[in-house]
């Protein structure tokens, strides 16, 4: 676990816990990768960096380490030349897709609702 997940759930309340899971699940593309893996099942840094229309290497690796030292996915590395790295999502990665699948049909309402007020306007 990241030491920032861990300060988190160690430090705030139990009131706070839809907090851990921003703080777990928030950042640039972690919900969009999440769910690449979730429908593709294993993928490679360059796939995903393709499939999320090529962020940054910088950024789509650091999301990836903070995913795996929470625990959500799994890196495997094979020793060939070149270098081969996959990924999965672990069982509580996997665990993550009912959330995100509701996260995302929430944001679609929020998104046509917003449009549908700004149309209007």
């Amino acid at each position: 676990m990241r030491e920032k997940t861990e300060r988190i759930v160690r430090e705030w309340s139990e009131a706070c816990d839809a907090e851990v899971s921003i703080a777990v699940l928030g950042g640039a593309w972690k919900p969009s990768i999440l769910t690449l893996l979730g429908e593709h099942e294993v993928l490679r840094f360059g796939e995903l960096g393709r499939l999320l229309e090529n962020p940054t290497a910088r950024v789509l690796t650091r999301q990836l380490r903070e995913l795996e030292e929470d625990g959500l996915i799994t890196r495997t590395v094979y020793q060939q030349v070149p270098p081969k790295v996959e990924y999965r999502l672990s069982d509580l990665g996997t665990s993550t897709t009912p959330l995100l699948a509701e996260l995302t049909r929430w944001g679609t309402e929020y998104a046509a609702q917003q449009r549908a007020t700004t149309t209007a306007s």
